[in-house]
């Protein structure tokens, strides 16, 4: 939890009593369902919660965003991002059942208001967004078919809308089809060798009504 607070000294009382909670939960959780390996339980603010929020040091939604978290797992990035910006609207996506029920009991035990959760595919899901997260849940190919139709057309933001991607290593060949794309590396803001490969890709995409 300290880790949190090392990058993001600013969060109110009730984000710190939430962050705080995440440790417990999810370890409750993986016992009876598992989402998290174990070696990454006891390393969970490191290489989840504050992986997850290396989005937040690319941009700060506006109030009122809405998000979608493809293939979010366990969660991430759209718990911590939804505890951080309460006031922007989060969608939870993933096709495996289990890991959306430990996604909304997580949810339910921090009381976010801000989360609503889908049990399907992201091709299902009709509507759009300001940003679409993701943690490498696929190759940028794949996951640009998935969402290219999924982004509103109004901007609210300086980063224009689109896909804000986490992902590790070298991304040169994948990235090769999309000049537009931008990277991010997160051991510019993070100083713990973890974050040493780890980075974030933004790609605008253009609204297609």
């Amino acid at each position: 939890m300290d880790i949190i607070l090392k990058y993001f000294p600013n969060i109110t009382e009730t984000q710190k009593e939430q962050f705080a909670k995440l440790q417990e939960l999810y370890k409750d959780w993986n016992l009876k369902i598992n989402v998290v390996s174990r070696k990454d339980i006891d390393e969970l603010y490191l290489r989840h919660v504050l992986h997850s929020l290396g989005i937040a040091k690319i941009i700060q939604f506006q109030p009122n965003t809405k998000v979608m978290d493809v293939g979010t797992g366990g969660g991430f990035p759209g718990i911590p991002l939804a505890i951080l910006f309460p006031e922007t609207k989060f969608h939870l996506v993933d096709s495996i059942g289990k890991k959306i029920k430990v996604v909304n009991e997580v949810v339910s035990g921090l009381g976010l208001e801000n989360v609503i959760t889908t049990h399907g595919r992201v091709e299902e899901v009709k509507d759009t967004y300001d940003f679409i997260v993701s943690r490498a849940v696929a190759q940028m190919e794949t996951f640009h078919r998935w969402v290219k139709n999924k982004v509103h057309k109004k901007q609210n933001h300086e980063l224009k809308n689109g896909i804000i991607y986490l992902k590790g290593g070298d991304l040169i060949d994948e990235l090769i089809n999309f000049p537009k794309a931008t990277i991010y590396n997160l051991s510019n803001y993070f100083n713990e060798d973890f974050f040493e490969t780890k980075k974030v890709v933004h790609l605008p995409l253009k609204y297609k009504g």
